[in-house]
């Protein structure tokens, strides 16, 4: 799977893990949702709408780059399940429904099937199912244009992400019913498979969205409570059914990805209690997943490794982030035998600076670059500029990054990452 596009690269510009960038808005914008952010951080957006509204050059720079993208996420026409040309085997195009990407014809086959693995290889095909690319441009839409809203301001920015969801998630004609029992399917071999839910891992992201979009007209109290039920329903599914439970049990990023939506999902809807439980339990998936010298070894048997190690620190991080939200500190957490997200980190360190040779698979090519963002969100996550230092010396990142990152303070312990 690929990492964040822009929503992840803009929030770890501008939004928070002890603060990340400085945006900013009038002071007539409007104050962020009652309920507490998920992925984001409220306090330090009140700062930097403060920093725009002294006109702050560099926050302005920031600014106008974020307005740039959300004038791109206007031009994103409505979508819905209903949009795809086939049909789920239910029956029911409300169900949502894609394609293993990485599971090829069979050409020994006639007809090619079943299908055959070629890991880190994406089939194209995979593209005549509009559901995940419709969904992924969604979610990525409402984060961008709700973090607008609330910095400008903008009634349009507001408007186009409540129609997007409305249609995605409420209204009874197009909305996507709350599972996916036919995510990921393979041709000749299953309709679906838990591993589909990673392609829900933005959900989070969508939602910290939509909660920016409080004070305005455009998303009602209605709006508000039907995507409540939503998410609440979809939850429901991701915990009870086969496909959640065996995803909750897989043992590398998926199971890492799992965790954070649900997580993030619990907190949203207000399930505090299931969050807290998720989030204890991702102290288990360290101590599973990342061995003492901090390698992973599930991520590093893919034929993408690099790409991979660094996918499920992004994953471990939002969990620990969400972890700040519930009182379970992901961050400085250590297994008896020093298994944490720091050594995840620090293994992966010596690659990205050339001080050692990546022996690992990697089919897509090796760059350093890769590690750069992950390396920024650590530096305010552990108060450590050496790790500002090698994401500068790695390079990579956007433009945003570097007008935004604030230096680790001396003696400050974070509870949120860099985002």
């Amino acid at each position: 799977m690929s990492t964040k596009p822009f929503a992840f690269v803009f929030f770890v510009v501008c939004v928070s893990v002890a603060s990340v960038l400085a945006l900013g808005s009038s002071a007539s914008t409007p104050p962020a949702s009652s309920r507490s952010l998920l992925l984001l951080d409220a306090d330090h957006l009140a700062s930097v709408r403060a920093r725009l509204h002294a006109d702050d050059a560099r926050a302005k720079t920031a600014l106008a780059a974020l307005e740039g993208e959300a004038a791109k996420a206007l031009t994103m026409k409505p979508v819905s399940v209903m949009d795809k040309g086939v049909t789920p085997p239910s029956g029911d195009k409300h169900d949502y429904m894609s394609q293993a990407p990485y599971w090829w014809p069979d050409p020994s086959k006639p007809n090619g099937r079943p299908y055959i693995r070629r890991d880190g290889e994406r089939n194209p095909e995979i593209g005549r199912i509009t559901d995940h690319g419709n969904f992924d441009r969604l979610m990525d839409a409402v984060a961008t244009l709700g973090l607008a809203f609330h910095l400008t301001g903008r009634p349009e920015y507001a408007e186009h992400a409540a129609r997007l969801v409305r249609i995605w998630c409420i209204d009874p004609s197009t909305r996507m019913n709350p599972h996916l029992r036919y995510g990921q399917g393979i041709p000749g071999i299953n309709e679906g498979r838990g591993i589909g839910i990673i392609e829900t891992r933005r959900l989070p992201d969508m939602l910290d969205g939509v909660l920016l979009l409080a004070g305005s007209r455009a998303w009602s109290a209605s709006d508000d409570a039907a995507l409540q039920a939503w998410m609440r329903s979809y939850l429901t599914w991701l915990t009870e059914s086969q496909h959640g439970k065996e995803e909750s049990k897989n043992g590398n990023n998926h199971e890492t990805w799992y965790a954070a939506q649900a997580a993030g999902i619990a907190l949203y809807t207000g399930q505090r209690d299931l969050a807290h439980r998720v989030l204890e339990g991702a102290r288990d998936s360290i101590a599973r997943q990342i061995e003492p010298d901090g390698r992973q070894p599930r991520e590093l048997e893919r034929t993408r490794a690099w790409h991979y190690s660094i996918f499920n620190v992004e994953a471990f991080f939002d969990l620990a982030t969400l972890g700040g939200r519930a009182g379970v500190d992901l961050w400085h957490y250590s297994a008896a035998d020093g298994r944490s997200l720091r050594r995840a980190v620090d293994f992966l360190v010596p690659y990205a600076v050339r001080e050692r040779k990546w022996t690992y698979p990697d089919i897509s090519g090796f760059t350093g670059a890769e590690l750069h963002d992950v390396l920024r969100r650590a530096a305010v996550a552990w108060n450590e500029p050496r790790y500002a230092d090698i994401a500068a010396r790695v390079g990579g990142g956007s433009p945003w990054l570097d007008l935004v990152t604030p230096a680790p303070s001396a003696g400050r312990r974070p509870t949120i990452a860099a985002r």
